[in-house]
C-alpha cells in the first residue's frame, strides 16, 4: 500500500511525513521535483499476540509506504507533469492542510485549500477526459468506455471529483487504466497547533470533505515529530501528558485502510508469523497471490482459522478437534482477521 503525502508550501507536510516513518530530517524532501520514500510497520496487536503463541524464527507486520510527493508549485498554478504522474503512482492520496497562521501571517483556511486542491485533481481529468471523448466519437467499438467517460464529464463539468460516483464493476474496469486522480481515494489532513488538535474540525470543512466523500483527520506535526523521537518506552507517557491515545502514524494507518477497503489476514507457523493485506470482498485465490503469485496460479483451497476463535481455544489442533477449522474453496471471501494456509500445486 502507497499513500502518498502532498500539500501546499508551509503546511508541515515534510514535518508529518518525518514524523510518520521516523526517519527524522530529510533534506529536501517532498521538494522540488524529488519524493522521498518511508517504509512503515503497520502495528497490529494480532500479530503479537500470535507470536507469542507461535514463538517464531520472524515476526512479519504488514507494511504501509508512505511518498513525501512534490507540492502543487501554488495555488491556482496547476499541477506540473512530474507531480501529476507521482500523484498517479499512489493508491491513495493524503492532503496535508495548514491549521495555523502561515509566516506571512495568513490566516488558515483549510476549507478553501481542500477546494483548491480538488479543483486541480478535477480539472486535470476533465482536460483528459474531453481529449478521449474526441477521438472516440470518430471512432466506432469502444460504446460501454465511452458512456463511462461521458458519465464522468458531466460530473467533472459540475466540479465534482470522480470518487463521488456509484460506478458498477464494469464500469469501473473500462476506465481504470486512466488512473483518474478524482477517484483516488483522499484523506485530508489538518496540521494544527497544539493548543488545537483535539478541537473538533470547523463544520464547513467537514461538510465539504462529506459531500466530496473525504476522510478527515487532525494531527499537530511538531508534537508527532517529538513522539517519534522518543525512545519507545517513553512514547506512551508522553502521548499521554498530551492527551493522546496514539502516535498519528497508527491512526493515519487505520483511516487509509478504511479509505482503501483494506483488511488483514494471517500466516502462522513456527518459521514465521505474518500479516498480509488484502482489500475487502478479495477472494481466497486473490489473497494467496498476496503471498505468492504461484499460490493463486496453483490455488485448491485455503484452511481457514477465525482470530477470534482461535485465541479462545490457543492451538490449530484444538482448532481441529472443535471443528472450527474450516476448508473453504476458490470462491470463499476472506475476512479480516482470518488465519489462512493455502494448499497450491504448479
Amino acid at each position: 500500500m502507497k499513500a502518498g503525502l502532498v500539500g501546499y508550501s508551509q503546511t508541515g507536510k515534510t514535518t508529518l511525513f518525518n514524523a510518520l516513518t521516523g526517519q527524522g530530517a530529510q533534506t529536501g524532501a517532498g521538494r522540488g521535483t524529488k519524493a522521498n520514500l518511508g517504509v512503515i510497520k503497520v502495528p497490529d496487536l494480532r500479530v503479537d499476540k500470535l507470536s507469542a503463541i507461535f514463538k517464531p524464527r520472524r515476526t512479519v507486520y504488514a507494511e504501509m509506504t508512505f511518498v513525501d510527493l512534490p507540492g502543487p508549485r501554488g495555488k491556482g498554478v496547476g499541477l506540473d507533469s512530474a507531480t501529476i504522474q507521482a500523484l498517479r503512482e499512489t493508491d491513495a492520496l493524503a492532503l496535508v492542510l495548514r491549521g495555523f497562521s502561515g509566516l506571512d501571517g495568513e490566516e488558515a483556511n483549510a476549507t478553501r485549500e481542500l477546494a483548491d486542491f480538488e479543483s486541480e485533481l478535477i480539472l486535470n481529468d476533465q482536460i483528459v477526459v474531453e481529449r478521449r471523448l474526441e477521438k472516440m466519437r470518430k471512432e466506432r467499438g469502444h460504446e460501454r468506455e465511452q458512456a463511462v467517460l461521458e458519465a464522468c464529464l458531466e460530473v467533472l463539468s459540475a466540479g465534482r471529483p470522480i470518487r463521488t460516483m456509484d460506478l458498477a464493476p464494469e464500469q469501473e474496469r473500462e476506465i481504470v487504466s486512466y488512473a483518474f486522480l478524482s477517484q483516488r481515494p483522499l484523506l485530508a489532513v489538518i496540521n494544527t497547533t497544539e493548543q488545537d488538535v483535539a478541537k473538533p474540525l470547523a463544520a464547513d470543512l467537514e461538510q465539504a470533505a462529506k459531500e466530496r466523500r473525504i476522510e478527515l483527520m487532525s494531527v499537530c506535526a511538531l508534537i508527532e515529530a517529538e513522539i517519534a523521537a522518543l525512545p519507545q518506552e517513553d512514547q506512551a507517557e508522553f502521548l499521554t501528558s498530551m492527551g493522546l491515545q496514539e502516535p498519528a502514524a497508527a491512526r493515519f494507518i487505520r483511516k487509509a485502510y478504511h479509505l482503501l477497503d483494506y483488511i488483514s489476514f494471517f500466516t502462522v507457523g513456527e518459521d514465521e508469523v505474518r500479516a498480509w493485506t488484502t482489500r475487502r470482498g478479495d477472494k481466497a485465490p486473490r489473497a494467496a497471490g498476496r503471498v505468492h503469485s504461484d499460490i493463486e496460479r496453483g490455488f485448491i483451497r485455503a484452511e481457514v482459522m477465525k482470530y477470534d476463535e482461535f485465541m479462545l481455544v490457543g492451538s490449530e489442533a484444538k482448532m481441529k478437534e472443535t471443528g472450527k477449522l474450516r476448508i473453504e474453496g476458490k470462491e470463499y471471501v476472506v475476512q479480516d482477521g482470518d488465519i489462512l494456509h493455502f494448499r497450491f500445486n504448479v
